[in-house]
């Protein structure tokens, strides 16, 4: 498939050879709504259904959809429509717009796949053919089936007796099975002489249909002697249960007398407060299923004429959940980047990697192993938007990062102090830090002069020039020379260097009459070149300039102190 951002993506990398300091302001897609599942009722009228996908990125992402993998054509498709990055289906129809969705969002940085969406309509048939009448012994048990209806999305089942809304009372001797849906009642008394319906309720469309009635009559030829439990409704031998899921599990037996219904697991540890025992225990129900809750379980029917037992083992799967993800990443060219994402799940997920939405491969400067992403010495063209994929057989999950590379010439325009003063015999240090991707290499000079390293000279890996002992030979014009494979800037600064400030003359101890004026002397040695301003300090405090008790005479900064 030929993806409409590559042109872009490549004008904005070469737009980075002249400009990279701005790149934080551009990024490509980052979701912010993803679509979820959707399960429609067929035949409402004006049918439509909305996907969601909402990315943010500068330049704003587009969008485009797939169906079962295969790219919607919405310039020939009437029945489908963006809305933002929506998808928007009307006039549903269950066999052309059943399937798996999945959106790509893009920009001029590259692209990302959303997460898969399946779209299901959920519908109930059920026929309701004339049914006979079922006749059995008092204090027999028996089983009236529902039937198998035509549905998809989850279904209630209930029992009518004689009239409608007259529903069957669940208790130890009778039973619909949310499983079958069918009527179990473990002990025919005279008083469930009647008739009975099957009613069956789909929870999403919610839809109701009624079977036709099953008549239950009472044999004449005697009575049903009293006969050990016969289990009519268990669990599998294996029953796949997925994490955080609800776990429901039903055992139901026939019996006379009335069996009772207990539940243990197979190694003995007690069930923890977490579970449920309804329905006269017979429906044990777990939340949240968790890894400790998976192993064997074993439903005990017991009544005085015998028990029955059944088993069936729970096993724990669960789909991949991130554990370990990556972060955006700006590089230079030429450096490494190393990404690693991890995820939980059962079976243990396998692992991809996709590049602005295309499976990427091991090959030349690119490694993958597992959930690592290794890619040796980053060019432009490995920038762009990657994602992390973790599957195993119960779902797959994505997640996102951006990796920009890097590459300008170097640029000295944060940098503009150009003139350094320094004492003698102190140290000077100046920097050479322009902004460039890669690192540029640099070089100083003092006017025509290439510098290398002394004695009191040091040329650091960093950039830096530093001077120690300076002495007026040091005055002069410093450049330094910054160059990497995309182009050379320099920068220039002036040191200017000057005799240290000291004072020659300051003032000594003096006594003096109350009421007389003083004048405390302060001489200094100056560079001519500097301004000198003066401060006085009476017992550690500065004295105030704007105080008319003192005022500074003279050009040494002779400090005049009158009576008060």
């Amino acid at each position: 498939m030929k993806l409409l951002w590559k042109p872009f993506l490549l004008l904005s990398v070469m737009e980075c050879l002249t400009d990279c300091l701005d790149y934080k302001s551009f990024h490509g897609p980052k979701w912010r709504m993803e679509p979820s599942d959707l399960m429609v009722p067929v035949g409402l009228p004006e049918e439509e259904a909305t996907l969601t996908c909402d990315a943010k990125g500068f330049p704003s992402p587009q969008y485009r959809w797939t169906m079962n993998g295969t790219l919607i054509d919405l310039r020939s498709d009437y029945r489908r429509r963006l809305s933002g990055g929506n998808l928007v289906i009307r006039n549903l129809d269950l066999a052309e717009d059943t399937g798996i969705y999945q959106c790509t969002a893009f920009n001029s940085l590259g692209a990302i796949l959303s997460r898969r969406a399946s779209l299901q309509f959920a519908y109930l048939n059920f026929k309701t053919q004339m049914r006979s009448a079922v006749s059995v012994r008092e204090g027999q048990g028996v089983v009236l089936l529902c039937g198998t209806p035509i549905y998809a999305g989850e279904l209630h089942f209930a029992w009518v007796f004689n009239e409608y809304p007259y529903f069957v009372q669940q208790d130890s001797r009778r039973f619909v099975s949310q499983e079958t849906g069918n009527l179990y009642v473990a002990k025919v008394e005279p008083s469930d002489v009647g008739n009975y319906t099957c009613v069956v309720v789909n929870r999403i469309t919610k839809v109701k249909m009624l079977s036709s009635p099953t008549p239950l009559v009472l044999r004449t030829d005697g009575v049903m002697g009293e006969y050990e439990p016969k289990i009519e409704v268990h669990f599998p031998d294996m029953v796949p249960a997925a994490k955080g899921s609800i776990v429901i599990l039903e055992c139901f037996a026939l019996g006379n007398p009335v069996p009772e219904i207990t539940w243990r697991r197979a190694n003995g540890v007690p069930f923890p407060n977490k579970v449920k025992m309804k329905n006269s225990n017979v429906v044990l129900e777990i939340p949240s299923f968790q890894q400790e809750d998976a192993g064997g379980y074993e439903c005990v029917a017991e009544n005085k004429m015998g028990r029955n037992t059944v088993k069936g083992r729970l096993s724990f799967h669960a789909k991949p959940q991130w554990v370990q993800t990556m972060h955006d990443s700006a590089l230079s060219i030429d450096e490494r980047l190393f990404w690693e994402c991890k995820a939980s799940g059962k079976p243990k997920p396998s692992y991809s990697w996709l590049k602005n939405g295309e499976l990427l491969n091991t090959e030349d400067r690119i490694h993958i192993e597992n959930g690592a992403l290794t890619v040796v010495s980053v060019n432009l063209s490995d920038a762009g938007m990657y994602q992390c994929v973790a599957e195993n057989k119960h779902g797959i999950i994505y997640f996102s990062a951006e990796l920009v590379v890097l590459a300008s010439p170097p640029d000295f325009r944060s940098q503009v102090r150009a003139l350094l003063k320094a004492k003698t015999g102190s140290t000077v240090t100046m920097e050479c830090r322009p902004q460039a991707y890669p690192p540029p290499i640099t070089s100083w000079r003092k006017g025509s002069e290439q510098l290398q390293s002394t004695e009191r000279i040091s040329l650091l890996s960093d950039g830096t020039l530093r001077i120690i002992n300076v002495t007026k030979t040091d005055v002069g014009s410093y450049t330094c020379l910054a160059r990497n494979q995309f182009g050379m800037a320099s920068t220039t600064r002036r040191l200017l260097v000057t005799d240290p400030t000291r004072i020659t003359q300051g003032p000594v101890d003096m006594e003096i009459i109350v009421g007389e004026s003083i004048i405390l002397p302060c001489q200094i040695a100056c560079d001519a070149s500097l301004d000198v301003s003066f401060s006085w300090a009476f017992n550690g405090q500065l004295l105030n300039k704007l105080d008319p008790h003192y005022e500074h005479v003279g050009g040494c900064s002779a400090l005049q102190s009158s009576s008060r």
